[in-house]
């Protein structure tokens, strides 16, 4: 594979490129980076200094990852985005390196789609196979989960948890955690009912989902305890990895976990 540089483009000499790299007219890559093989650098676009991605990224015009983070305490720390693999930036998507204050690192998986408009915030985490909707907005030190979907124009609260599989409404906007495989909609948005659709898409198994509904039932349609809920949902449902998750999600929440949607479904 043969890396070609438009020569309109600029590329710092401290930027290691990969195989196969192509950076399109007017792009610009600072250094130190690191671009990995087969990664795409469209038009326009700009990758800043202390990024390192790694194979078959695609940067598409007039994105913008690794810059500086929005934070009053950043003094120009040495600090890094870190990108996995398969990734798509598509337009005017940002996002910023960590601070010293959060690990020093925004961490990036594989196969997430960005799509136009979408910020990641510093310091923040982000799992595999996830999907930002237009205009989605991640504020600072906050993590999702695999395959988790964030509907468009929606917002997430610095500090807060997206789990596996969950899915946020479009326009919504949350500062407590939502936890693996639930579904929230909603200004402040509330937990709706656990996410089948997306339960389903990955081949959840019908006993899975029926813990998951059990657990939807128990955490926001009763008045049980949860710490009881959850030893019951372990003692019933626990030999499924889709409530081992659930149950740890909601075991380990510092900012507590959204409470049920006004509208919420109910049995």
């Amino acid at each position: 594979m043969t890396t070609v540089v438009h020569p309109s483009a600029f590329v710092e000499p401290s930027v290691e490129l990969g195989e196969g790299v192509v950076v399109g007219p007017c792009a610009v890559i600072e250094g130190p980076a690191v671009i990995g093989d087969a990664c795409r650098i469209d038009a326009f676009a700009s990758v800043k200094a202390f990024t390192r991605m790694g194979a078959r990224n695609h940067v598409h015009s007039y994105a913008c990852v690794g810059g500086e983070p929005q934070d009053l305490k950043f003094q120009g720390e040495e600090s890094w985005l870190i990108i996995g693999n398969d990734n798509q930036m598509r337009e005017f998507s940002t996002m910023h390196r960590g601070t010293e204050g959060g690990g020093g690192r925004t961490v990036i998986g594989d196969h997430n789609l960005f799509m136009a408009y979408t910020h990641v915030a510093h310091d923040c985490h982000i799992g595999n196979h996830v999907v930002m909707s237009n205009c989605a907005n991640l504020a600072g030190h906050v993590e999702i989960g695999d395959y988790a979907i964030l509907g468009g124009l929606s917002a997430v609260h610095q500090f807060t948890r997206v789990g596996i599989g969950a899915f946020l409404g479009g326009t919504s906007s949350i500062s407590q955690d939502l936890p693996p495989f639930m579904l929230a909609v909603g200004n402040r948005g509330g937990v709706h009912a656990p996410n089948l659709v997306g339960l389903r898409r990955r081949h959840a198994s019908h006993e899975a989902i029926a813990g998951l509904k059990k657990a939807y039932k128990l955490i926001w349609q009763s008045d049980m305890p949860r710490k009881e809920a959850l030893d019951m949902l372990l003692a019933e449902y626990g030999a499924y990895r889709e409530i081992q998750l659930f149950v740890e999600f909601v075991s380990s929440s510092q900012r507590g976990i959204l409470p049920a949607a006004q509208d919420a479904i109910q049995d």
